[in-house]
């Protein structure tokens, strides 16, 4: 389920994550939920939506951290 607006993302990425974090895991999980539509190209008892969430996390944690706070924040160039 590809999401097509910020809104539409769960409330755990909308609740937490900075605005340009959550565009980039709208981005990379519509990206990843097509490339893992076939299920030989995930892991063995993944499903496709759990596969974009993680490549979508990731993409988020390279480029994000939590702060001592646990607040999400940019990574120092």
């Amino acid at each position: 389920m590809p999401y097509r607006y910020i809104s539409q993302l769960p409330k755990g990425v909308r609740n937490n994550l900075p605005t340009k974090a959550q565009e980039i895991y709208m981005k990379v999980f519509n990206n990843a939920w097509e490339e893992y539509s076939d299920p030989e190209k995930r892991r063995p008892g993944t499903s496709q939506e759990e596969s974009a969430c993680r490549v979508a996390w990731a993409a988020v944690k390279h480029q994000y951290r939590k702060d001592d706070k646990g607040k999400w924040v940019k990574k120092a160039a």
